[in-house]
């Protein structure tokens, strides 16, 4: 359905999102090989080497001989934000469309696509000493900290944040104490343009499909060892990657607050969540053009 973007001398980036467990590897494959081209993965988590059941990283032969970047391409230990990847994901794409017309972009981390079709808008660097600040504070009050304090200093954004997402709250936090302004403000500036058109597409499934996948992949996970990674990745529980739906409900596991039975449907229900917690990200950002992943099967 896209082969007519080879042929009009322009740049086309295909942006294709969709929640967890909707399909996207395998669609962005078929494409990519009608096509002829290559694939950017955005799946923040699956830039790590060391993750890999947990994160349901594709294996070779799921990626079908398309040239994949970004799987596989980092260490936990070596710190890597979205401004690095919208950086990084920018040369690329000027590598690729220097043969090829067409690229494809795929993810379920809505802000890593949006920083490359989009552009991230530009924040104040933030001071080591405010970093320390925050991480004191969210390590002595936990989450509902975080939520307290943004809900404070920027209600304005604290009303459309997902507030289960740290992450997300620590940044904004930071950037409020540092810049004394609220983090909302730096949301409203203007972005650098790009010189490719992007087409957005979306995958969807029916609520009952979708988590029944889920659950089926949980198992399948389990079966092949996700435990034992956990297990390995316990002694950097502390870094931001391992912040992750897969790997945290195992640490508790091992800390002994929980039962395995409990664990593994922790991970499940938890993956539910993240999935509807993405579907409303994409429904919020972007007009995206929405297909059951089996309409491009062809």
């Amino acid at each position: 359905m896209f082969k007519h973007l080879l042929a009009d001398g322009k740049k086309h980036l295909i942006v294709l999102g969709g929640a967890t467990a909707t399909g996207k590897t395998a669609v962005a494959v078929r494409l990519a090989q009608a096509l002829g081209t290559e694939v950017l993965s955005a799946d923040s988590r699956q830039f790590y080497r060391e993750m890999t059941i947990g994160t349901a990283k594709p294996s070779q032969v799921e990626l079908g001989g398309v040239p994949h970047h970004f799987l596989d391409f980092r260490s936990i230990a070596e710190p890597y934000s979205v401004g690095d990847f919208e950086r990084d994901a920018l040369q690329v794409l000027e590598q690729i469309f220097q043969k090829k017309n067409v690229a494809i972009l795929v993810g379920g981390s809505g802000l890593y696509l949006r920083a490359v079709y989009a552009g991230l808008d530009e924040f104040p660097s933030v001071s080591p000493e405010t970093k320390a600040r925050v991480r004191a504070g969210e390590e002595t009050g936990g989450l509902a900290w975080l939520q307290a304090q943004v809900a404070e200093r920027d209600p304005a954004y604290f009303a459309r944040v997902d507030r289960q997402n740290p992450a997300r709250l620590r940044r904004a936090l930071e950037v409020c104490y540092e810049s004394g302004r609220p983090y909302s403000d730096f949301l409203t500036q203007d972005k650098p343009g790009r010189n490719f058109e992007t087409h957005l597409i979306l995958l969807e499934l029916p609520r009952p499909e979708l988590y029944a996948r889920i659950n089926a992949r949980v198992d399948r996970m389990v079966a092949t060892g996700l435990e034992a990674e956990a297990r390995a990745l316990l002694p950097y529980r502390h870094l931001p990657a391992l912040h992750t739906v897969g790997y945290e409900e195992w640490f508790d596991f091992f800390d002994g607050t929980c039962t395995r039975e409990e664990t593994i449907e922790k991970i499940k229900q938890h993956s539910r969540n993240y999935a509807k917690r993405q579907a409303t990200w994409f429904r919020k950002h972007g007009y995206w053009a929405v297909f059951h992943p089996e309409q491009l099967a062809g």
